[in-house]
Order: C-alpha cells, then sequence, then structure tokens
C-alpha cells in the first residue's frame, strides 16, 4: 500500500513525522507525493495554538476527499490534536478511520496493516532535503508554564539517552547533513530526568567530535536555565553556531508570575548581558506574547521599552491564545483580541526597525553562509549565516559565478541590507 503523510506544527513533530516515515519504511509500505493516489493517508497534527488547530482541523478534512477523490482507504490522524482531542475527533470526524496518539507513532505500521509487522533497526526518512536536520533530544515539559497546552498532550519532561542520540547523530552526518539543529519543549535541561544533571554541555561537546557536521544550532533554551558551563562550551566549540533561540514570553515581572515563569525581569536582563559578554557576536531570538490576560497598557509599554533596549537580533510575537485545559483559560481581564493585535503589530513593527539596523551593521563583512538553493527568476543563490535559523529567519543573497549545490558552505562579502535580509557576493567556497 502507497502512504501519503502530512506533516503539520514545528521542528519536533517533524522528527515524530520523518520517525514514522523510517517505521513504515521498514515495515515494507511504500509512498507517494500524490494524495490521490495514496491507499493510506496520515495526517500528523498541531494543536499547539488556535491557529495550529484550525490548519489541523483543515487538512483532515482536504485529506478525507481523498476518500471518494482519490484511492484513499484509510485516513489516520496521529500526533498532538489526537492526543487532545480524541474524543471529538470521532464524532465530530467520522470520515477518520484511526487515531495514533503521541505516545503510541510506534504503532503506525501496525494500524495500518491491521497485524504484528517488524520495524527493528529503522531510521528516519530524511525530509528537509538532508543537508539540515533537528536532532530531538527529549519529549515533554516539567515547566507548565499557564499558558501552555503542551505538558497536558506530551507529558513529563524526558531526556532520550546520551547513546542513542549520539547514534542517532552519527546516522544524520553519514547521511550527508551538515547543519544540525537540537531541539525539545526545552533543550537546556537535557538530562536532569536521567543524570541527576544539566547534560547538554557534555552532550554538545561529543557531538562536536562527530565528522561530518559544521554548524551545530541549538533552540528552545530557557533563560533561568542557561549556566556558565553551557556558555563556556558555545564559546569555545567553533562547530557550535554562536545562535541562542531563548524564547522568554514578557519581561514585567507581574506578568511573567502570571504566566507561571520561572524568571524575573532582572534575571532575564541578567542572562542576556552575560551571554553578550561571554559569546560578543552571539545571535539572540526571542518570543514574546502580546495581550495576555491582565496584561494592562503599562506591561505592554514596558515590553516596548525592553524591546528597544535590548534590540535583539531577532524577534517574533505571538498574541495570547486562550487554550481550554490550561490555567490561563480561567483568567480575569481577559485581553480584547483587536488589542492583542495591535500589542503585536506595535512590537513588530519595532522590531523590523530594529533588525534593518543590526543587518546595516553588517555591510562590508564576510559572512560563513549555508547554502540553501538558487532562484532562477533572480540569478541569485540564497542561504543562511549562523545567526538565522530555518522556516524562522532571514536569508542571505547573492552571486557566484560558480555551481553551487544545497549543503554547501561559502564565503560571502555584504553589500546591502533590508529589514531582514542580506545581500552579497560570493568570496569563496570554504
Amino acid at each position: 500500500m502507497k502512504v501519503f503523510l502530512v506533516s503539520l506544527g514545528c521542528d519536533k513533530n517533524r522528527v515524530d513525522s520523518e520517525e514514522m516515515l523510517g517505521r513504515l519504511s521498514a515495515a515494507g509500505f511504500s509512498f507517494t507525493e500524490d494524495e490521490y493516489e495514496a491507499d493510506v493517508i496520515v495526517v500528523n497534527t498541531c494543536c499547539f495554538i488556535d491557529a495550529a488547530k484550525e490548519e489541523s482541523i483543515e487538512a483532515i478534512l482536504d485529506m478525507a476527499r481523498m476518500k471518494t477523490e482519490g484511492k484513499c482507504r484509510k485516513l489516520i490522524v496521529a500526533g498532538c490534536l489526537s492526543e487532545r482531542y480524541k474524543d471529538e475527533i470521532i464524532t465530530e470526524l467520522p470520515e477518520v478511520d484511526a487515531y495514533i496518539g503521541v505516545k503510541e507513532l510506534d504503532r503506525l505500521p501496525v494500524i495500518i496493516a491491521e497485524h504484528e509487522v517488524s520495524t527493528d533497526s529503522f531510521k528516519r526518512i530524511l525530509t528537509t532535503g538532508g543537508h539540515y536536520e533537528f536532532l530531538k533530544i527529549a519529549e515533554g515539559c516539567n515547566k507548565r508554564c499557564t499558558y501552555c497546552i503542551i505538558p497536558y498532550v506530551r507529558g513529563k519532561y524526558k531526556s532520550y539517552p546520551m547513546e542513542q542520540l549520539l547514534e542517532e547523530a552519527k546516522f544524520l552526518a553519514d547521511s550527508g547533513v551538515k547543519e544540525l539543529i537540537l531541539v525539545a519543549q526545552e533543550t537546556t535541561i537535557y538530562g536532569m530526568d536521567i543524570y541527576g544533571r544539566k547534560a547538554l554541555p557534555e552532550l554538545l561537546e561529543k557531538l562536536c567530535e562527530i565528522d561530518g557536521f559544521r554548524w551545530i544550532r541549538l533552540l528552545y533554551t530557557y533563560p533561568e536555565e542557561i549556566t556558565e558551563e553551557l556558555l563556556d562550551v558555545i564559546a569555545k566549540n567553533p562547530k557550535i553556531v554562536n545562535y541562542l533561540d531563548m524564547p522568554i514570553q514578557h519581561i514585567s515581572d507581574k506578568i511573567l508570575k502570571k504566566m507561571g515563569r520561572r524568571t524575573s525581569s532582572a534575571d532575564i536582563r541578567n542572562i542576556i548581558a552575560r551571554i553578550r559578554q561571554v559569546i560578543p557576536d552571539a545571535a539572540i531570538r526571542t518570543s514574546l506574547i502580546s495581550g495576555f490576560p491582565g496584561e494592562t497598557e503599562a506591561d505592554h509599554a514596558e515590553l516596548v521599552e525592553f524591546v528597544k533596549e535590548t534590540a535583539f537580533d531577532r524577534l517574533g510575537v505571538f498574541t495570547y491564545s486562550r487554550e481550554e485545559g490550561t490555567p490561563a483559560y480561567n483568567f480575569p481581564d481577559q485581553v480584547d483580541e483587536d488589542v492583542k493585535t495591535a500589542r503585536r503589530d506595535e512590537i513588530m513593527s519595532l522590531q523590523e526597525q530594529i533588525s534593518a539596523e543590526n543587518l546595516e551593521h553588517l555591510v562590508g563583512r564576510e559572512l560563513e553562509v549555508f547554502v540553501e538553493g538558487f532562484l532562477p527568476s533572480d540569478g541569485v543563490f540564497v542561504g543562511r549565516s549562523y545567526m538565522d535559523a530555518p522556516d524562522v529567519d532571514g536569508f542571505v543573497y547573492f552571486k557566484s559565478d560558480y555551481d553551487l549545490m544545497s549543503g554547501d558552505y561559502v564565503l560571502v562579502k555584504i553589500n546591502a541590507s533590508s529589514d531582514y535580509d542580506l545581500y552579497g557576493e560570493m568570496v569563496e567556497k570554504i
């Protein structure tokens, strides 16, 4: 039977999807990129916020059409939405034939085949093009921020054993991956549950010993968990790019407390200062939430001023999404949607100016760039610097007289900049 898989949501979900594909391949299933030709369709869903839920439901309904318009005989919903809303889906989406929660994704081949099948020694099937890939180092979360549904869906924090991660990383390197990106709901407390210590620095150093990786990137680091040891490991290892993704969500102590965040305004300011002291050229990305229940104009103004003075290299803002089953759902003083949106837009407009100024300072410099591809219509190559994570940050557009391939690394002289992107010419291939 031919399988068509739709993967939605975050990069951690992508890893789950790649593992599902690997298990299906080991069980003897084949794949198709045409949903009309698929005998089985799997939708790996997300339900982090309302927009993600809506996208997942739309995808399910769209794929359900293949039961009449295509060859589909079985429609399976997997992942977070299935874990959180299984009873509702059974009632409201009768087109769905099976539901797989996040803790039973390994059972997908059995559910499709309807009998036991072997998937021993399966390997992930890479879907990013193979030149960069994500290594999920843990599952679940213990933080229980009052706005977040993840701990209720994904469960408690569970680190994967280091030996398992190193084996998977070697597989990725042997597969041609040049940039390894570490992900989890939170990477900074890796190892606490199984080793009794923060083992991320040790894991990073062992990953640096693996031949093949040129860049190792770290995402989802929490400010209160960043240690001197971690910063020192990043600073001294050239393979680890000087990039820290550090979601802080707000800067008002009142709002941070209501969010259930385990940090304070002073702590956040101190860790940012320390990062910039230990790693002077560090690119810091953060995410913020606008319109959290009880956020006043004064709280918002404090956040705006903080963004202005900190001048983050990369920043994203989400309007607060009221999620059933979370403590914040029942908080008083819910903020109107139009106010949330206006506050988000104000911060993003400010960040656009900040980003433009930050990038302008790079004009004249030479940067190492990871080649993503070529744009025939513009006659330029497109890539990313160490300051740019895939899918969320900007690009470097550059001209070259050489034939380059995705995954190549080149040195680019930056000649111009815009709000979020850089432009230049290739100096040499690295």
